[in-house]
């Protein structure tokens, strides 16, 4: 048997469980989004957004450290992984960091399951397709925006030989992926306007 010709023949199955791969991913980040740490952890992106930071109270806050220097507000409310300061958890509840984070778990989790469905609807498929090209879009917008995204200059014994751009910080390289949900949601927006037009050829 031809390997080419398998590979080509199952080219339906593949777009198929491409739909699966973003479905798993945006249900399972966007489910996490009601979590409190998680909610934390986007704070850097939406704060320095243009696109969202209205939806944040204190987005544009700036306040002073103890050595006097000028930082946003968020930086001194940081809750890292694992663990929860009760005075950065009030800060973020009048914030509205987990109000926010709430809806958007929502959002992307319905683009999930849009484009999940696709695998029988075409045209909710499509839907969900054209929404996760725009979502991703919009993730890839914080790598212009968000300075948390490159590795910061903190000094040490020596000069710091690597940061800002192109230095990817953990942020960084997790926002850079959005590129292949980039690419995946393009190719299904093409896989369901094709699948619509054989349908309409077809006269369903």
């Amino acid at each position: 048997m031809n390997i080419l010709q398998v590979a080509a023949d199952l080219q339906k199955q593949f777009f198929n469980v491409l739909r699966i791969a973003i479905c798993l991913v945006m249900v399972w980040i966007g489910g996490l989004k009601g979590f409190q740490y998680e909610a934390d952890g986007i704070v850097p992106f939406v704060a320095n957004s243009p696109l969202m930071s209205f939806f944040y109270q204190h987005a544009n806050d700036r306040v002073l450290t103890e050595e006097g220097k000028e930082v946003a507000a968020y930086t001194l409310h940081k809750n890292p992984e694992g663990k929860t300061v009760k005075q950065n958890v009030d800060w973020h509840t009048q914030n509205g960091t987990y109000l926010f984070s709430f809806g958007l778990g929502i959002v992307i989790c319905a683009i999930g399951i849009l484009v999940f469905l696709g695998i029988w609807s075409p045209k909710i498929g499509l839907l969900g397709a054209i929404l996760t090209v725009g979502m991703s879009l919009v993730t890839l917008t914080f790598l212009l925006t968000t300075p948390e995204v490159y590795v910061p200059n903190l000094g040490g014994d020596f000069p710091t030989p690597n940061f800002g751009f192109p230095y990817l910080s953990g942020a960084g390289r997790l926002v850079l992926k959005d590129v292949i949900m980039l690419a995946g949601g393009l190719l299904l927006v093409s896989d369901g306007a094709s699948r619509m037009l054989k349908d309409k050829q077809k006269g369903k």
